[in-house]
């Protein structure tokens, strides 16, 4: 049975278009295999606190020696990679904001990057530990980054995608809503443009 997590993080709410075609191409994902569950994690909804003291010296402590705040702070790191252990189909949307991705997906990550559960040193290099899942990382910019002179500062994807790799998940499909801001043609050019992405990537994915 396949398992989908879908992440958003957008603070537009409704009106974003990266958390629409995440959820879209996740929810027909889920249409297109029988059986498949959906669990869906919220970011701009329920955001996560930024990490603190309680969260980096609780996560190096025994269990049994943690304070009540670090028990808690540990709790929502194991609680958040317990979803990524169990899905097998990760789609995460993310909404360009100064050029990166949100704060809201940027704390997600402070929790499930953890050394020694998520990823290990080997030989002085990174090994990931949640590799064999597929990734579909939908990114939306008011600019285009996937060339020209903008894309030196697509820090966005490139710091998703490091990360994703960090933990493991190197298998991405990568779609882009981008230049929504260059007038309403060129948004709707951008949305069409996504919308065939879609698509595509469904039907490579039956």
């Amino acid at each position: 049975m396949s398992n989908i997590l879908l992440i958003t993080s957008s603070p537009r709410g409704t009106e974003s278009l990266s958390a629409r075609f995440a959820g879209d191409f996740a929810r027909r994902l889920r249409q297109q295999r029988p059986g498949a569950t959906l669990t869906v994690r919220d970011l701009y909804a329920q955001p996560p606190a930024h990490i603190d003291e309680a969260y980096i010296v609780g996560r190096g402590l025994p269990a049994d020696t943690r304070t009540p705040a670090q028990a808690a702070a540990v709790a929502h790191a194991e609680a958040l990679i317990a979803e990524l252990h169990a899905a097998d189909t990760v789609v995460i949307g993310s909404g360009m904001i100064n050029f990166g991705p949100p704060t809201q997906l940027r704390a997600w990550f402070d929790y499930v990057a953890w050394p020694g559960v998520t990823f290990r040193y080997v030989e002085g290099k990174i090994e990931g530990l949640l590799g064999g899942k597929k990734t579909y990382l939908v990114t939306a910019s008011g600019g285009v980054f996937s060339n020209g002179p903008r894309a030196a500062v697509d820090f966005q994807s490139n710091y998703l995608k490091y990360l994703l790799g960090l933990i493991g998940l190197t298998d991405i499909e990568h779609m882009r809503v981008e230049g929504l801001a260059y007038g309403p043609d060129a948004a709707k050019a951008a949305i069409d443009n996504a919308q065939t992405a879609v698509q595509a990537l469904l039907a490579k994915a039956a």
